[in-house]
């Protein structure tokens, strides 16, 4: 999909939107969900406290991807690490939160996540220019890719313990970037984030930044989502609205 028809999507999805006065309560705190239609992914799905008590605010959007320990049919592994594990016992964590589940020895499909993404931001009152994409590992390599593929899509990204594609790396020049590993990891060499960080910086990019853990291996996903400064840093970012002018996104 074009960034063009992206836009338009993201317009059409807030004009679908219930309104306040029609607006049917949601369940907050974190609920397992079924796949919203054959072959997409079921989810964790986490609503902030006070999410009905203000039905005319928009939320920020998280969503989390996995990595492969957690793949299968056990919905409950999604929380086992990153945001939706600190959702869990946080009710007031500041994002809408969508995590959902890769089956046995699959790999993330963007496709499949876009739809995912849509229904969600159709379903619920999500503010467009904060949608936020994290994962670990296999979910950091996803992460990686989905940006590459779409760099209109998201206002930040947080890559862990994944690597991506260099060659692509301008593609996203201009989207804020924090990248997370350990300097011991021995699954996903630390050089997956490295290179990344590097041809983006060589591209002109100024927004990529660089977290490597000393005396670390692969587990770079505890130290990095339980730092309060990432979700900081997360809602700190915003995308551009639509239309306008570069002179506006200074």
């Amino acid at each position: 999909m074009t960034d063009m028809f992206r836009t338009l999507a993201a317009l059409l999805a807030l004009l679908l939107l219930p309104s306040p006065a029609t607006a049917q309560p949601m369940t907050e705190g974190q609920t397992p969900q079924p796949a919203i239609e054959a072959g997409n992914y079921p989810y964790q799905l986490f609503i902030p406290r006070g999410y009905n008590a203000d039905t005319a605010k928009r939320w920020p959007l998280l969503i989390f991807l996995h990595g492969s320990g957690e793949r299968g049919d056990d919905i409950a592994k999604v929380k086992v690490h990153g945001p939706p594990k600190i959702a869990d016992r946080d009710g007031a964590f500041p994002f809408v939160t969508v995590s959902p589940l890769l089956g046995t020895d699959q790999d993330w499909d963007i496709a499949r996540l876009d739809r995912l993404m849509d229904h969600v931001m159709r379903r619920l009152r999500i503010d467009p220019t904060r949608v936020y994409l994290t994962g670990l590992s296999r979910g950091g390599h996803a992460t990686w890719r989905w940006a590459l593929a779409e760099p209109t899509r998201f206002a930040a990204i947080a890559p862990v313990a994944g690597r991506g594609d260099p060659g692509g790396a301008c593609r996203i020049m201009d989207l804020p970037v924090w990248a997370f590993h350990g300097d011991r990891d021995d699954v996903v060499l630390p050089e997956g984030s490295f290179d990344m960080a590097r041809a983006i910086r060589a591209c002109g990019g100024r927004k990529a930044r660089l977290t490597i853990y000393p005396d670390l291996g692969h587990n770079a996903w505890d130290p990095a989502y339980d730092d309060p400064a990432l979700y900081t840093w997360l809602l700190a970012q915003r995308l551009a609205p639509a239309g306008a002018t570069t002179k506006d996104k200074k």
